[in-house]
């Protein structure tokens, strides 16, 4: 196949936990040459990387004490040379430091300059310490999760950190070297988890404003009121998911488990979800959770098991499609999405860091790398 579509894409990323690093992980995937930034004490000494975290893979890195003016002279020149940055501090941080964007884009007028953070960069709580519970709060996400009657339940980290995060910052930053591209004009990318976690929810807004959706979690359609959008125990105290929205879809759902009475009609009356819901709750806990795989497998109903982490990675369908990879003995995702004519990277894990070697490729010699005291 064909290199991966970011090759010859430089991406220095300062390292951070959380979304930065993910959206780093996406550009390596994808081909980029991501160069992590590591925080350095004083004197050089490196400290240490996680070999185990996936979202560190196939990069490279060196190790920099930020407060040391040589260390940031050598950022400056090694950003010169890049396509983009991905940065992850609160406001203000880069400035100080001597690397905000006017310095930046100043030494470099291609750069894309990705900033990653829970408010954004302007507002009156762009200063405030938060989390993605905390954005998703704001953002009104985080108020539509969860069942009738029950307070609101975060989704892991997902929807802040990660999918109204990273994938936004990514996006953005390829938006943004698209543009300099055409233009030769870097730019600022404001990536601010809020809002990114806001438009995952446009559909929600969408139905609002039609009048199909309540502010009353677990009511609608698809947060788990209705009876045929649902998970169910089972017999062996596993789980299944239903899915059966479209009415072919219930229909057949509907056939294969028996349900003949007249009441299964009126499948799109929310008054009589409860009480259908009730009914399901009893018929899945007849069989075990593989049991009711067995009796839907070859039909079009929407469902699947609900998997654990293990059971995910060897399923027969993500088996095929090599969903998940192994590297230095870590059991990971695969790169995503897949292409028809370009590869994506295959991961390595980050279980070493050669600080002296990377500044070298990057045409520092001996005596700068010596006084950088690596």
């Amino acid at each position: 196949m064909a290199k991966p579509p970011l090759d010859g894409i430089r991406v220095i990323e300062f390292a951070g936990i959380g979304p930065g690093p993910f959206a780093g992980m996406m550009l390596a995937d994808h081909g980029a040459e991501v160069i992590r930034i590591d925080r350095a004490s004083p004197g050089g000494r490196s400290l240490a990387i996680d070999a185990k975290d996936p979202l560190l893979r196939s990069r490279k890195s060196i190790a920099l004490d930020l407060k040391n003016p040589r260390a940031i002279a050598a950022v400056r020149r090694i950003v010169a040379s890049a396509d983009a940055i991905i940065e992850g501090f609160r406001p203000g941080v880069m400035e100080r430091l001597g690397l905000g964007p006017d310095v930046l884009l100043a030494d470099n007028p291609r750069l894309v300059y990705g900033r990653m953070t829970g408010w954004g960069q302007t507002g009156p709580m762009a200063h405030e310490p938060g989390h993605d519970i905390n954005y998703i709060a704001l953002s009104g996400v985080l108020h539509a999760l969860g069942r009738a009657g029950e307070k609101p339940t975060p989704p892991i980290n997902l929807a802040g950190d990660f999918g109204g995060g990273s994938m936004f910052l990514a996006f953005g930053m390829l938006a943004a070297l698209l543009h300099a591209a055409r233009t030769g004009e870097g730019q600022v990318v404001d990536a601010a988890m809020t809002e990114g976690s806001s438009v995952l929810m446009s559909m929600m807004w969408g139905f609002r404003a039609m009048g199909r959706w309540s502010d009353e979690r677990g009511t609608n359609l698809l947060d788990t009121a209705a009876h045929f959008y649902d998970t169910y125990e089972t017999r062996d105290g596993k789980f299944v998911s239903l899915g059966a929205i479209e009415p072919q879809f219930f229909a057949e759902f509907r056939r294969v488990a028996g349900l003949d009475d007249a009441k299964w009609d009126r499948q799109m009356d929310p008054r009589g979800w409860a009480a259908l819901k009730d009914d399901l709750t009893a018929l899945f806990l007849t069989k075990t959770r593989d049991e009711w795989v067995e009796a839907f497998h070859g039909y079009d109903i929407c469902f699947a098991p609900v998997l654990g982490f293990d059971e995910a990675a060897a399923h027969p369908h993500n088996v095929a499609r090599e969903a998940f990879v192994t590297a230095a003995g870590v059991r990971q995702p695969a790169p995503a999405p897949r292409y028809s004519a370009s590869s994506t990277v295959a991961p390595r894990m980050a279980d070493h860091r050669d600080d002296a070697g990377t500044l070298r490729d990057l045409g520092f010699d001996p005596d700068e790398i010596a006084a950088l005291r690596f």
